[in-house]
C-alpha cells in the first residue's frame, strides 16, 4: 500500500514535481498489482485529502474556511485514513487490488 494524495488525481497548482510523482506512483500500483495478485498480494494507493496533522497546521491555513470546501464539512482525522488502511490490509479486502482510494470527505471532483 502506498499513500499519495488526492493531488494525484487532481493536481495542485505550482506543485509540478510532486503532482507528477504521485501520478507515477498510481501507475506503479496498477502495474504491480497485476504482477502479484495471483500470489494473493494486494497493492493499493490511499489518497488522503486535507487531514488534521501537524504539517497541515504548520501551513497556517484557515482550517475553518478549508473545512467548508469539503462536502463532509470537516477536515480528515488521521484515524479516518488509518481505518481504510487497516481494512485494505485485512482478509475481507483480499479482492481489492490496483485501486486508488480517496479518503477525503468527498472533496475530489473527478470521477
Amino acid at each position: 500500500m502506498v499513500i499519495t494524495s488526492i493531488a494525484a488525481r487532481e493536481p495542485v497548482p505550482k506543485l509540478m514535481l510532486s503532482n507528477s510523482l504521485r501520478a507515477g506512483l498510481h501507475g506503479l500500483v496498477n502495474a504491480l498489482s497485476k504482477e502479484v495478485s495471483a500470489d494473493g498480494i494486494t497493492v493499493n494507493a490511499l489518497m488522503p485529502g486535507y487531514t488534521l496533522t501537524e504539517r497541515l497546521q504548520e501551513l497556517q491555513l484557515d482550517l475553518t474556511k478549508l473545512a467548508t470546501q469539503i462536502p463532509a464539512r470537516r477536515l480528515g482525522r488521521p484515524q479516518d485514513l488509518a481505518a481504510v488502511a487497516v481494512f485494505l490490509a485485512s482478509e475481507p479486502a483480499g479482492y481489492v487490488s490496483g485501486q486508488a482510494i480517496a479518503v477525503d470527505g468527498g472533496l475530489l471532483q473527478s470521477i
